[in-house]
C-alpha cells in the first residue's frame, strides 16, 4: 500500500534481516516477496518473476526498484565490475526519460518495462537486460491540465543556466510550450536540478561519456524548440514558418539541419503521382500537426536508442544460470479524457490480469483434478471476453487496422463501424447516450470510456518523408542515424516504422504492409505472457488508500473496490484451501528422504492427514507452511549430521593428537631412564680405563692422519709449482708480445698525430690570427663608446619623452577630429536609414492596398478561366519580386553603411592602439627612471654602508688606491712601449711577409682594407703586420691588467673574509656573555626562593667551579687564538712582499682583537664579583638558618611545596649545566671559526625549495603507509612535519609559497582519503594527522585563547606573518568529513556481525528454544559460511580501538567513534527485533541482556565509562526489561510505562503484540493488556516512527589539546625519504 510518504523500512539493515527468512516468518513487505523468488531461483535452478500491478499512483515503479535494489544488495558479486550499481543505475535514467506527472500520480511511468536480472551458477548478479513497451509519445507533444511532459525536459531546464548547457540556449520551463501546457511545472517536494545531477552520474556509472550525454541533451533541447517555432496561418488553406523564428534556428543549429528546407517543409507536403510531383500546402492545423509528429517521432527514437545503449551496457560475456524478470508496467488508468494511449495500457492490464488467472485459479484447480485431489471449485472473474474483444478476429484492433490501411480513413468511420458490430451484440461495449464520438468498454476494474479522436493517427505513427529525409542528411549523426531507410531497430519492442523514400520514382503502395502500433503492441504481448508462463510468477499488488494523495488517509471502500478488481479476495479464498506446495514424490524423497530411518522406508503404508497434505497421482500436495516445516526438520537433521560428524573428527584428532604425545613422552622416558641406569652402571676406575683409551685413540689416529695428509700436501704443492710455472711463462710470453705491438703502433699512432697535428695548427693559426684582429679591433672601438654611453642615453631619454610628449598631443587632436567624422557619419546614416524606413512603410502601404486589389478581383473572376488565374498569379509574384528586389536593396545599403561604420571603428581602434603603445612606451621609460632611482637609492646605501666599513679598513682602501696608481703607470708604460713597437714595424713586417704567403694574407683581408692600398703594394702589408703585432702585444698587457685587477680582488675577499671572523667572534663573546648573564640570574633568584634549602650551596659551588673552569678555559681559546692569527698574519706578509701595506691592515685588525679580549678579561672580572657577593649572600645565609630552624613546626606543610619546587630548580639547574656544556664544546669549536660554525641550534623550521613542494605531498602524503609510521614514533609525525614547513615559507613571508603548500597538503590528503575510502587504517591514521595539524595551526597561531598552554620557547615558535584561520576552517571541513567515511567503514564492517552476534548467538548456551534462526545459510541450500559471535562483535570493536589508538587519535574522538558505533548496534539490533516475531521472548530478553552486559565490561576494559555510548544502548536495554517483564496485571502495565522511556510508544506496542512464546512456561500477551499500555502511553508525546534511524550521526567536536613535542627536537626518519628537507 502507498503511504504517500518516506518511511525509513527499506534500508540495508531491513534488507539484511528479510535476507534468509522464511515468508510468513516476519512482516509483510516488498523484501519478503523478492526473499522468496531469490530462494526459489536458487533452491529449485528456476527462473522467477516478479509482477508488479495496481492501479496508476500505486507506487508500482517504486516497488519495483526497491525490489531491484534487494537483489542487487543480497547477491553482491565479488568482482570489481559493480554489476549491482549499474543495475540500479538505469532506473533513474529511464525514470527520467519515460516517466511523468499526470493527475494520480507525481512519478508515473508512461512506458512498461521488463527487466531480466541474469545470475550466474552461485546466484550472483552477471548482467541485466530490458524491454520496453508502448512508450506514451503523445505525452510530448500534449499534456492534460495538471500534469507534466516526461521529467528530463524540467531537469534542463532547470540546469540550463549551467555553464555545459548553455549553448543548448535553453529557459526555465514556462518558457517552452511543450512544458507549461499542463500548467504545472513544478512537482512540489522535487528539485529537478538535482534530479539532473544525478540523472548525469548514472550516466557516467554506466560508462556514457560527456559527449555522448551531450548528444542526447541537444536532441532533447531541439524537441522544445521545435515546439516553440510559431506557424502562422496565411489564408484559409496554407501556412508558412520565417526562416527568421529564434526557435527554428536553434532547433536546426543543435541538429545541423538547413533552416530554410525545413521552415519549406513544415508547412508543405510532396505528391508523387504517375506524371509529376506535386508540392501542396497545409493548412495551419495539418503544419502544426505534422511539427508534433516529427517531435514525437524523434523522442520516440531516442528512447529506444537510451534503452538499446542500457543493455549494452549491462551485456555480459558469461553464460546466464538463471534470471528473475522484474515486470513494472504502467497501471490501470482512467480520465476524464481517455485516448488510444490508456486504451493500449488497459488492455496489458487485462492481459496480466488473465495471466494472474491463468496461474492461479484455472491451472492451479485443473491440476488438482488431474491428481485426484478433493476439490471445490472457486467462481471467478474470467476477463478472455473482454481480450476477445480487443484482439479477436474482427475485433477493435483489427477493424482499427482495416481503417488505417484505408487511404481516406476516419476516426468517425472507424468508431461507426464499433456501433455496427458490437452495440447490442456484445455486452462488455456500449455506446454513450449523450456521444456519438466515443465508445465504453466492461474492463475487470471498471468501466472506461474512449475519445475516438486521434485514434488512426496514433496508430499510424507517420511522419511526412520530406521531413525525414531532411532529417536523414543531418550532419549530426545520431539524427542520421535514426532515421535511415533500413534501421537496425534499437529493441525488439521498439515503435519504430519504415520510412519511404523521396526519389522521384513510383513505388508500390505499401500501407498495407506497414506495421501498427496497436499490431506491434499486440505482439510484444504476447511474447510478454510467454515469458512470464515460462517462469514461476510472484505477485505484488500495489494499493491506493485514497485517491487525494494524503498521506496514511485510508479509504475503505475504494480499498475493497481494488482488491475485488484484482482477484485479491479469490486468492484469499483459494489460497485457504489449497495446497501452493508440491512435489513428484521422486524430488519429494531425494530431499526428505534424511527424514526417515531405513526402518521408516520399508514400510508401505501412508499416513493420511488431508489438513496438512495430500497424496495425489504423481505429486504430493502441502499446505501453506508445511513445506517451511519440512525445511526446518532437514536443517535440524542436516545440523545434527554436522555436530555429529565434528565430533568424531575432532574426537579423532584430539586421538591421534594424544597418541603423539605419549609417544614422545615414552620415548623421553626410555632415554632418560637409559641414562640413569647408565650412570649407576659406570664407576670411576671404568671411566678412567675408558678415557685413557680414548686419548691413546685419538693420538695414534692423528699419527696416522698427519702422515697421509703430509704426503697429500707435498704432491699438491709439486703439481701446483709446476701449474703455475706454465702459466706464468705461457703469461709472460703473452706480455711481451703485447708490449712490443704497442711500442710499434705507439709511435706509428704518433707519427700520425705528429702529421695531422701539424696540418691542423697551420690551419687554426691562420684563422685565430684573423678572428684575434677582428676581436681586438670590436674592443678598441667598444671601449671608445663606453665612454660616452650614459651621457648619450640620457639625452637620448629627454629627446624621446619631448617627441613623444609631441606625438601624443598631435594623436589626441587626430582623435578628436576622428570623433566628430564619426558622429557626421553616424547622423548621415541616421538621416539615411529614416528615408529608407519611409520608403518601406509607403512599400508597405502600396503591398496591402495591392492585396486588397487582389482579393476584391478574386471575388469577382471566381467564374473566370484558369489562363486569368494564372495571370494574376504572374502579376502577385512581380510584385512579390518588386518587394524582394526593395528589401534586398534596402540591405544592400545597410550593410554598405555597416562596412563604413566598421572601417571607422577600425582607424579608430587603430589610432586607440597606437596611443596606447605611446602611453606604454611613456610607462616604461617612467619604470626605467624609476629603476634608476632604485639603484641610484642602492647604490647610496651601498655607499653609506661602505663608509661604515671604511672606518676600519680606511688603510686598506689607501693601499688599493696605491696599487690603481701602479695599473695606471703600468698602462702608461704600456702605451710607451706600443709606440715604440709602432717605430719598429717594419722589421716585423718583413718576418711576417717571410713566413706568410701574399694571396692568403689577401684572402684574410675585407674590402675596405683593399680600398686604402696605396700604389706600393708591399708598404701596405707592411703596415698590416705592424698593427697585427701591435694588437698581440695589446692582449698580452691587456691579460696582465686582469691579472693585477683579480689580485686585487682576492685581497679584497680576505680583508672581508677577516672582518667576518671578527664580527663572528664577537658574537661569540656577546653570547657567552649572556649566558653568564643568565647563570647570575638564575642563581640568584633561587638563592632568594630557596634560603631554607641547604643543598643548594652544593650546587652553587659547584657551578663557581664550572664558571672559574670556563674562565680558565676562555683564556687559553684567547690565547690560542692571538697565536693562529699572528701565524696567520705573518703567513699573510711572507707570502705578499710586494704588497707592504698590508701588514698594516693586520696590525689593525689584531689591535682590535686585542680590544675584544680585554673587554672579555673586564666582563670575567665582573663575573668574579658577581661570584664573591654570592659567597657573602651564602654565609649570611647560615645566619639566619637558626632562626628559620624555630618557625619549623609552623612551616611543615610549606615544606612539601617546596619540595616540589626544588625538583622543579633541579631540572632548571640541569639545563644549565646541559647548556655550559654546549658552551664548552662551542668554545672547544670556536678554535677554527672559519671552518665551521656554532652549535646548532635548530629554529624548528624544515627548509625546502618551492620546487620539490610536489614531491614533499608525494612522499608526506600519497605515499605514506600508516603501518610503517605508527611504530616507535610521535602521533601526528607527518602533521608536524607539515607544520614545520608551513613555519618555513612565513618565516620568508611568501604568500604564495605558503598557500601553494597548504592548498597542495589539503588537497594530498584530500585524494589519499578519496583513494582509501575503505581503508580503515589509512582513514584512522589521516584522521589523526589532520587533528594534529589543525592543532598545530592553532596552537602557533599567536591567539591567546590557544597561547595558554604553551611554553615560553613554545610562543617564540608562533606564526609571524600570516592568519590561516581560513585555512583552520578548510581543514575542519576535510577533518569532518574524513570523520564520517571514517564511521560509515566501521558501520560497514560491523554490521553484517550484530544481528548474528548480538541476537542470534546463544551466548547463554541450552537457554533458547530448538527452532533454528538465522540468515540464509540457514534456511536456504546456498553456500555455507562461519556464523558470527558475541566474541566477533567484541574483537571487530577492539580491533577498532586498538587501530585508533596506534595512529595517535586523541581520546576524545575516539570516545565519540566508540559512541557512534554502540548506538549503531543498540539501533541495528531493536529494528531486527521488531520485524523478528521468533526473537521477542522472554528468554531472547535474556540474551540480549547478557549481550549488553558483555559491551559494558569491554568499555570498562577500554577505560570508555565516560563516552556515554553506554547510554545509546538504552533502549535496547529496556527492550531486554520488557521480553523479560510479567506483562499480566495492571501493576505490570504502569510499571512497563514508567521504566520505558527510552522506547516510544509505537515500539512498545510492537513489543508486546509480537512477543511469542517459545515453551508451555511462557504465555502470549492478551489484547487488553496491550489496550491498557496503549491508554496509559497516550499522554506521551513522542515520535510515531517504529524503527530507529541506523544512518544517524552524532555531532562531531575536535577536540583542542595543544602539542607536548617541541618542534625543535623533532627529526625527520630516513624511510620517510625527505632528504631534500632541512632543518633550520
Amino acid at each position: 500500500m502507498n503511504p504517500y510518504k518516506q518511511l525509513p523500512i527499506y534500508g540495508d539493515a531491513i534488507i539484511h534481516a528479510y535476507s534468509g527468512q522464511n515468508m510468513g516468518d516476519i512482516d509483510p513487505h516488498i523484501f519478503a516477496v523478492a526473499e522468496e523468488a531469490y530462494k526459489q531461483m536458487a533452491r529449485n535452478n528456476k527462473n522467477q518473476s516478479i509482477i508488479v500491478s495496481g492501479e496508476s499512483g500505486a507506487g508500482k515503479t517504486v516497488s519495483a526498484r526497491y525490489v531491484m535494489r534487494y537483489f542487487a544488495t543480497v547477491s553482491k558479486s565479488s568482482s570489481n565490475t559493480h554489476v549491482e550499481d549499474k543495475v540500479l543505475a538505469s532506473n533513474p535514467i529511464t525514470e527520467a526519460v519515460g516517466n511523468a506527472k499526470t493527475a494520480r500520480n507525481d512519478n508515473s511511468s508512461r512506458f512498461g518495462k521488463y527487466t531480466e536480472i541474469s545470475f550466474d551458477e552461485r546466484n550472483q548478479i552477471i548482467g541485466a537486460n530490458m524491454r520496453t513497451y508502448l512508450l506514451e509519445k503523445s505525452r510530448v507533444v500534449f499534456q492534460s491540465e495538471n500534469e507534466r511532459n516526461y521529467h528530463i525536459f524540467y531537469q534542463l531546464c532547470a540546469s540550463a543556466q549551467q555553464p555545459e548547457f548553455k549553448h543548448l540556449k535553453l529557459g526555465s520551463a514556462e518558457e517552452f510550450n511543450y512544458t507549461r501546457m499542463g500548467g504545472s511545472t513544478v512537482i512540489e517536494g522535487v528539485d529537478d536540478r538535482a534530479a539532473m545531477v544525478e540523472t548525469q552520474k548514472t550516466f557516467a556509472l554506466l560508462g556514457f561519456k560527456e559527449a555522448f550525454q551531450m548528444d542526447i541533451f541537444k536532441m532533447l533541447a531541439a524537441v522544445l524548440h521545435l515546439g516553440n517555432v510559431q506557424i502562422a496561418a496565411v489564408g484559409h488553406e496554407t501556412a508558412s514558418v520565417t526562416e527568421d523564428d529564434r526557435h527554428l534556428k536553434v532547433f536546426c543549429e543543435l541538429l545541423d539541419l538547413e533552416t530554410g528546407k525545413v521552415a519549406q517543409w513544415l508547412c508543405n507536403r510532396k505528391i508523387i503521382t504517375t506524371s509529376e510531383t506535386v508540392v501542396k500546402p497545409m493548412t495551419r492545423s495539418q503544419a502544426v500537426n505534422a511539427r508534433d509528429a516529427l517531435a514525437k517521432k524523434i523522442y520516440a527514437h531516442l528512447f529506444d536508442f537510451i534503452v538499446e545503449k542500457i543493455n549494452k551496457a549491462l551485456q555480459f560475456s558469461g553464460k546466464q544460470h538463471t534470471f528473475i524478470g522484474v515486470l513494472d508496467i504502467y497501471g490501470f488508468e482512467t480520465f476524464d479524457v481517455n485516448s488510444f494511449e490508456q486504451f493500449c495500457i488497459n488492455y496489458a492490464n487485462e492481459k496480466l490480469q488473465q495471466q494472474f488467472n491463468l496461474h492461479v485459479f484455472k491451472l492451479e484447480q485443473e491440476e488438482y483434478m488431474k491428481e485426484n485431489i478433493p476439490w471445490t471449485l472457486i467462481d471467478f472473474y474470467d476477463n478472455q471476453p473482454v481480450i476477445d474483444l480487443i484482439e479477436a478476429k474482427m475485433g477493435i484492433l483489427d477493424l482499427l487496422d482495416e481503417e488505417c490501411s484505408l487511404p481516406h480513413g476516419t476516426d468517425e468511420n472507424w468508431l461507426q463501424k464499433l456501433y455496427n458490430n458490437f452495440v447490442d451484440k456484445n455486452t462488455l461495449f456500449e455506446k454513450p447516450r449523450m456521444s456519438n464520438t466515443s465508445f465504453i468498454i466492461q474492463h475487470f476494474a471498471d468501466k472506461v470510456e474512449y475519445k475516438c479522436e486521434g485514434f488512426l493517427e496514433k496508430n499510424r505513427d507517420t511522419v511526412y518523408d520530406t521531413l525525414v529525409e531532411i532529417l536523414r542528411t543531418s550532419k549530426f549523426h545520431l539524427l542520421a542515424n535514426f532515421f535511415q531507410e533500413n534501421p537496425v531497430p534499437s529493441s525488439l519492442f521498439g515503435s519504430t516504422i519504415t520510412v519511404k523514400s523521396a526519389k522521384q520514382v513510383i513505388k508500390p503502395n505499401n500501407k498495407h504492409f506497414r506495421t501498427t502500433v496497436g499490431n506491434k503492441f499486440r505482439r510484444s504481448l504476447y511474447l510478454l505472457m510467454e515469458t512470464l508462463n515460462m517462469t514461476t510468477p510472484h505477485y505484488v499488488r500495489c494499493i491506493k488508500p485514497n485517491d487525494e494523495k494524503l498521506s496514511f488517509e485510508f479509504n475503505a471502500k475504494r480499498i475493497v473496490q481494488q482488491l475485488r478488481a484484482c482477484g485479491v479476495l479469490e486468492t484469499i479464498r483459494i489460497n485457504a484451501q489449497s495446497y501452493p506446495s508440491r512435489w513428484t514424490y521422486i524430488e519429494f524423497y531425494s530431499r526428505y528422504g534424511i527424514l526417515m530411518t531405513k526402518q521408516e522406508i520399508s514400510f508401505s503404508d501412508k499416513k493420511e492427514d488431508s489438513n496438512q497434505y495430500q497424496f495425489g497421482k504423481t505429486k504430493i500436495f502441502f499446505r501453506a507452511g508445511q513445506v517451511a516445516y519440512l525445511e526446518k526438520l532437514r536443517l535440524d537433521k542436516l545440523r545434527q549430521g554436522c555436530v555429529v560428524i565434528q565430533k568424531h573428527i575432532r574426537g579423532w584428532l584430539q586421538r591421534k593428537k594424544f597418541l603423539r604425545e605419549r609417544r614422545a613422552a615414552l620415548i623421553i622416558q626410555q632415554y632418560f631412564r637409559g641414562q640413569q641406569t647408565v650412570r649407576k652402571a659406570i664407576t670411576a676406575v671404568a671411566l678412567k680405563e675408558a678415557w685413557a683409551a680414548i686419548i691413546i685413540q685419538k693420538y695414534c689416529r692423528g699419527y696416522l692422519v698427519r702422515n697421509l695428509y703430509q704426503l697429500i700436501r707435498v704432491a699438491t704443492i709439486t703439481i701446483q709449482a709446476y701449474t703455475r710455472g706454465f702459466l706464468a711463462r705461457r703469461r709472460y710470453r703473452k706480455m711481451l708480445e703485447e708490449h712490443k705491438a704497442v711500442i710499434l703502433q705507439k709511435h706509428a699512432r704518433a707519427w700520425l698525430a705528429r702529421h695531422r697535428f701539424q696540418n691542423i695548427r697551420r690551419f687554426v693559426l691562420n684563422i685565430q690570427l684573423t678572428y684575434r684582429v677582428q676581436r681586438l679591433q670590436k674592443k678598441l672601438e667598444d671601449q671608445n663608446r663606453e665612454s660616452h654611453g650614459l651621457v648619450e642615453k640620457l639625452t637620448s631619454l629627454a629627446t624621446l619623452r619631448a617627441s613623444d610628449m609631441e606625438k601624443i598631443q598631435k594623436l589626441e587632436l587626430e582623435l578628436e577630429r576622428a570623433a566628430a567624422h564619426r558622429q557626421n557619419y553616424e547622423e548621415k546614416g541616421k538621416r539615411y536609414k529614416t528615408t529608407v524606413e519611409e520608403k518601406l512603410a509607403k512599400l508597405q502601404k502600396h503591398n496591402s492596398e495591392l492585396e486588397i486589389q487582389k482579393e476584391q478581383i478574386q471575388l469577382k473572376l471566381q467564374e473566370k478561366t484558369e489562363e486569368l488565374k494564372e495571370k494574376m498569379d504572374d502579376l502577385t509574384k512581380q510584385l512579390f519580386d518588386d518587394v524582394q528586389k526593395e528589401e534586398q536593396q534596402r540591405i544592400l545599403l545597410e550593410k554598405s553603411f555597416e562596412l563604413k561604420t566598421q572601417d571607422y571603428e577600425k582607424q579608430i581602434r587603430s589610432l586607440k592602439g597606437e596611443i596606447q603603445a605611446l602611453k606604454d612606451e611613456k610607462m616604461q621609460l617612467q619604470h626605467q627612471l624609476e629603476e634608476e632611482h632604485i639603484t641610484s637609492g642602492g647604490l647610496k646605501g651601498e655607499l653609506a654602508r661602505l663608509n661604515k666599513q671604511a672606518k676600519t679598513i680606511s688603510e686598506l682602501e689607501k693601499e688599493i688606491e696605491l696599487l690603481q696608481m701602479q695599473k695606471i703607470n703600468v698602462e702608461k708604460h704600456v702605451q710607451s712601449q706600443k709606440r715604440e713597437m709602432r717605430e719598429k714595424m717594419s722589421e716585423i713586417t718583413k718576418q711576417l711577409l717571410e713566413s706568410y704567403e701574399i694571396e692568403d694574407v689577401r684572402s684574410r683581408l675585407s674590402v675596405e682594407d683593399l680600398e686604402h692600398l696605396n700604389e706600393d703594394g708591399e708598404l701596405w702589408f707592411a703596415y698590416e703586420g705592424l698593427k697585427k703585432a701591435t694588437r698581440v702585444l695589446e692582449s698580452h698587457f691587456q691579460s696582465q691588467k686582469d691579472y693585477y685587477e683579480k689580485e686585487i680582488e682576492a685581497l679584497n675577499f680576505k680583508v672581508l673574509h677577516l672582518s667576518q671572523e671578527i664580527n663572528h667572534l664577537q658574537k661569540f663573546f656577546r653570547e657567552e656573555n649572556d649566558i653568564n648573564e643568565s647563570i647570575r640570574h638564575e642563581v640568584t633568584r633561587l638563592t632568594s626562593e630557596n634560603m631554607m634549602i641547604p643543598d643548594l650551596k652544593q650546587q652553587i659551588s659547584e657551578l663557581e667551579k664550572q664558571k672559574q673552569n670556563l674562565e680558565i678555559h676562555l683564556n687559553e681559546q684567547s690565547e690560542k687564538m692571538r697565536g693562529k692569527l699572528e701565524e696567520s698574519s705573518n703567513q699573510f706578509n711572507h707570502s705578499h712582499e710586494e704588497e707592504g701595506t698590508q701588514r698594516k691592515t693586520i696590525e689593525v685588525q689584531n689591535e682590535i682583537y686585542t680590544e675584544e679580549k680585554e673587554k672579555l678579561i673586564s666582563k670575567i672580572q665582573e663575573m668574579q664579583e658577581v661570584s664573591e657577593h654570592l659567597k657573602k649572600q651564602f654565609e649570611t645565609e647560615s645566619e639566619v638558618k637558626s632562626s628559620f630552624l624555630q618557625e619549623a613546626s609552623r612551616l611543615t606543610v610549606e615544606n612539601r611545596d617546596l619540595e616540589e619546587e626544588l625538583d622543579m630548580k633541579d631540572r632548571v639547574i640541569k639545563k644549565l649545566q646541559d647548556q655550559i656544556k654546549t658552551l664548552t664544546k662551542a668554545i672547544e669549536k670556536a678554535s677554527d671559526v672559519h671552518l665551521s660554525p656554532g652549535p646548532k641550534k635548530y629554529l624548528g623550521m624544515l627548509e625546502y625549495k618551492r620546487e620539490d613542494e610536489a614531491k614533499l605531498i608525494q612522499n608526506l602524503i600519497l605515499d605514506l603507509k600508516p603501518r610503517g609510521v605508527v611504530v616507535n614514533m610521535i602521533p601526528g609525525l607527518p602533521a608536524h612535519i607539515l607544520f614545520m614547513c608551513v613555519r618555513y615559507a612565513d618565516s620568508l613571508n611568501d604568500a604564495d609559497m605558503l598557500k601553494s603548500l597548504m592548498n597542495s597538503s589539503i588537497n594530498g590528503i584530500k585524494q589519499v582519503v578519496m583513494d582509501h575510502l575503505e581503508d580503515f587504517e589509512m582513514l584512522s591514521f589521516w584522521l589523526s594527522n589532520t587533528c594534529h595539524f589543525l592543532n598545530c595551526l592553532k596552537q602557533y597561531s599567536g591567539e591567546e585563547e590557544f597561547m595558554k598552554h604553551n611554553s615560553p620557547h613554545q610562543n617564540k615558535n608562533c606564526l609571524s606573518n600570516f592568519d590561516l584561520s581560513e585555512y583552520r576552517q578548510i581543514l575542519s571541513d576535510v577533518a569532518i568529513r574524513i570523520y564520517h567515511q571514517f564511521i560509515i567503514v566501521m558501520e560497514n564492517n560491523i554490521q553484517p556481525i550484530i544481528v548474528p552476534g548480538m541476537l542470534e548467538y546463544e551466548s547463554l548456551q541450552g537457554i533458547s528454544g530448538l527452532k533454528p534462526t538465522g540468515f540464509r545459510k540457514r534456511s536456504s541450500s546456498i553456500d555455507d559460511t562461519d556464523a558470527y559471535t558475541m566474541t566477533s562483535v567484541l574483537q571487530q570493536l577492539s580491533y577498532f580501538y586498538s587501530t585508533m589508538c596506534q595512529n595517535g587519535l586523541y581520546p576524545e574522538l575516539a570516545r565519540q567513534a566508540v559512541k557512534q558505533l554502540f548506538f549503531l548496534i543498540g539501533a541495528v539490533t531493536l529494528n531486527s527485533l521488531f520485524l523478528r516475531k521468533d526473537m521477542c521472548s522472554c528468554r531472547k530478553g535474556m540474551q540480549i541482556r547478557c549481550n549488553i552486559s558483555y559491551l559494558e565490561e569491554w568499555l570498562k576494559d577500554k577505560n570508555l565509562q565516560n563516552s556515554l555510548a553506554k547510554e545509546t544502548l538504552e533502549p535496547l536495554s529496556q527492550a531486554a526489561w520488557l521480553l523479560q517483564v510479567k506483562k499480566t496485571t495492571e501493576s505490570d502495565a504502569k510499571e512497563i510505562c514508567e521504566r520505558c522511556t527510552s522506547l516510544s510508544a509505537v515500539q512498545i506496542i510492537k513489543i508486546l503484540n509480537s512477543y511469542t512464546p517459545i515453551d508451555d512456561f511462557e504465555k502470549r500477551v492478551t489484547p487488553s493488556f496491550v489496550r491498557k499500555v496503549q491508554a496509559l502511553l497516550k499522554s506521551r508525546e513522542d515520535s510515531s516512527q517504529l524503527m530507529l534511524d541506523t544512518k544517524y550521526l552524532f555531532q562531531v567536536t575536535f577536540p583542542f589539546i595543544p602539542s607536548l613535542h617541541a618542534l625543535e627536537m623533532i627529526q625527520i626518519p630516513s624511510s620517510f625519504k625527505l632528504g631534500f628537507l632541512h632543518r633550520l
